[in-house]
């Protein structure tokens, strides 16, 4: 959120990733529904994976056309231009409750995180017939004798519309994450040589010096509000002496 700015304001990245996936978000509708997988404890049923459940084309077109109908049935267009990121298209005007993100539910008890209330009933219904169809479904017992956790379930965040503008304060942005890389993609350009660079899924800091080699630049920024800017002049700091204080 601190280097991206949208207007209206809101984070409607259902749309967003529609458009960098396939190009024709247009005025339309949009929400994620993306396959994830969760698993039953004492505590109650938490969701433990999404995003990294390696689902290919063929499994993924055969869960769709498991699904289609249930969605079809409640006039929704359900459609997956990437194995893992499917999306529904939903009537303009259809009043969406609060979804969290992925992110802020994974290994906590989902149903903490299901929408409430009379507006909400209708995506605890669909969720709960989606879980049904999942689980009866071939695919995820060729997917568990391979080893692979089984998809069993949806996860409905980001709705909303194209935002009239995208605009941020970073030059590029160094990511696997294609929520950043369709947000920077979507864009206004920025005259700024930083780089914005995402190392949740980085356990080599070898990999992060190579990348600064030759940038001006490096924002590394990390999720507990940590930031750091990197020039590459620093580099020679390693003459210097090691602190023996840290209030200097």
């Amino acid at each position: 959120e601190r280097y991206f700015t949208l207007q209206p304001h809101g984070w409607p990245m259902a749309a967003i990733q529609r458009q960098f996936d396939a190009g024709d978000a247009g005025d339309h509708l949009w929400l994620r529904a993306d396959p994830v997988h969760c698993r039953a404890d004492m505590a109650g049923v938490r969701l433990l994976a999404w995003g990294n459940l390696d689902i290919d084309d063929d499994q993924s077109r055969r869960f769709l056309t498991a699904l289609q109908p249930v969605f079809e049935d409640a006039g929704m267009a359900m459609s997956a231009p990437a194995p893992d990121r499917w999306f529904l298209r939903l009537p303009l005007g259809t009043e969406l409750p609060a979804f969290a993100t992925p992110e802020q539910a994974l290994g906590t008890d989902l149903f903490e995180h299901l929408p409430p209330g009379e507006v909400g009933r209708r995506w605890r219904t669909l969720f709960s017939e989606a879980q049904v169809t999942l689980h009866n479904h071939p695919a995820n017992a060729e997917r568990m004798a391979q080893g692979k956790q089984p998809v069993n379930s949806l996860w409905f965040w980001g709705g909303g519309t194209m935002p009239e503008s995208i605009a941020t304060s970073i030059g590029s942005v160094d990511t696997p994450d294609p929520e950043l890389q369709a947000l920077l993609a979507l864009s206004t350009p920025s005259p700024s040589a930083s780089i914005l660079c995402d190392l949740r899924h980085v356990r080599d800091w070898s990999l992060v010096e190579k990348r600064l080699h030759g940038e001006p630049l490096m924002l590394l920024d990390f999720a507990d509000g940590v930031r750091w800017n990197l020039e590459s002049w620093q580099r020679w700091r390693f003459w210097r002496q090691p602190l023996s204080r840290l209030d200097r």
